[in-house]
């Protein structure tokens, strides 16, 4: 069964061996939501750990840092590629069904990934209007559970520059097809280095 469910940001300068205090200073809401988040997950008593990312190291390393330092399950990692949202929310639901629903576990999963990169001309991409676009739309159609136009908006906002809706589909899609009735929390959106952290929890 589906324990625990959240998106996750993975900058690796809000690790403590990475970023300088004043750095992580400018993180804080998205440090304190990860730090709630792992309180949930841990008691959610989960077995297993499924986490998807764009990147391998840091788009894994980063969000379980934060979310799974005391965990002593299973964790499997899934490298998302570049096809198209929907296929991956396919593939999740596909997951579901071949994968996990034959399990006997409480498994957790998260999805890695930040949001646009172009949110501020002091950013590392620069600003782009299609950024905050594509977070505010990704943002409200998730409370809405809008699944159709969250896997359009790569399409609507081709320049926003994200690294996370393919990851976030892949989550979206294993709760589609295990049929959980999930409602998104925004625990903290910012984006002080230009590129978006989103913390919502989902389950």
């Amino acid at each position: 069964m589906i324990s625990f469910a959240c998106f996750a940001p993975h900058p690796p300068i809000i690790l403590p061996s990475v970023g300088s205090n004043s750095d992580r200073e400018k993180v804080k809401a998205t440090i304190k939501s990860l730090e709630l988040l792992r309180k949930d997950l841990e008691k959610s008593h989960s077995e297993r750990i499924i986490i998807s990312s764009p990147h391998p190291d840091w788009g894994f390393d980063v969000p379980l840092f934060f979310l799974a330092k005391n965990f002593k399950g299973v964790i499997q990692k899934i490298l998302i590629g570049l096809d198209e949202p929907k296929d991956y929310f396919d593939l999740g639901k596909r997951i579901y069904k071949e994968e996990i629903k034959p399990l006997k576990e409480k498994i957790a999963l998260i999805a890695s990934g930040d949001m646009s990169h172009v949110l501020r001309d002091d950013g590392p991409y620069g600003f782009h209007p299609d950024g905050p676009k594509f977070d505010e739309e990704f943002i409200q159609a998730l409370k809405r559970k809008d699944i159709g136009k969250i896997l359009e908006l790569n399409k609507i906002y081709p320049q926003a520059g994200e690294c996370g809706l393919r990851s976030f589909a892949f989550v979206l899609g294993i709760l589609e097809g295990g049929e959980i009735n999930w409602q998104a929390k925004i625990l903290s959106y910012e984006f002080p280095f230009g590129v978006g952290y989103l913390v919502a929890r989902l389950v």
